[in-house]
């Protein structure tokens, strides 16, 4: 997991490259966008903003095909984030979902107002439900701004 502290770094760090221009640009629509609903922008981006407290997950989520980003608009909370190899895999990898599930234990941060976070596919990470946020989530396609089965 990548911590950034704003997001002016984020644009700074991440600025050549559509899939991370698209994930500004969805940033810089949410006050557009109803609360908990997806969005897209083209086809490497999907993302929505999510208000309240996280439910506490007892299981790490990883994926393959997509990146998470998150970008904290108010608040904070705890996140626990751990590679894969360093958890046991409790629900095999659904291609539908691009999810699998763990149960472990990993390194515990605290997160919040104005952060970026992004989630490489060799984490996991769960949420530990302690405070109310709102945020943007952001899938972003692996390839490079467009799949490539279409």
């Amino acid at each position: 997991m990548q911590v950034l502290e704003s997001l002016k770094q984020f644009k700074t760090v991440y600025r050549n490259g559509r899939k991370w221009q698209r994930c500004a640009e969805a940033i810089a629509n949410t006050s557009n966008i109803r609360d908990g609903v997806f969005h897209s922008i083209g086809d490497s981006l999907v993302y929505m903003v999510e208000d309240g407290v996280a439910k506490e997950t007892e299981r790490f989520v990883g994926t393959r095909r997509y990146l998470d980003v998150i970008y904290y608009l108010e608040g904070h909370e705890t996140i626990e984030v751990a590679d894969k190899e360093a958890l046991t895999n409790v629900q095999a990898y659904q291609d539908e979902t691009d999810r699998e599930y763990f149960t472990g234990t990993g390194e515990k941060v605290e997160v919040g107002e104005g952060q970026v976070l992004i989630f490489d596919t060799n984490k996991a990470y769960r949420f530990h439900g302690d405070n109310r946020v709102r945020k943007v989530v952001l899938k972003v396609t692996i390839e490079d701004g467009y799949f490539l089965n279409k």
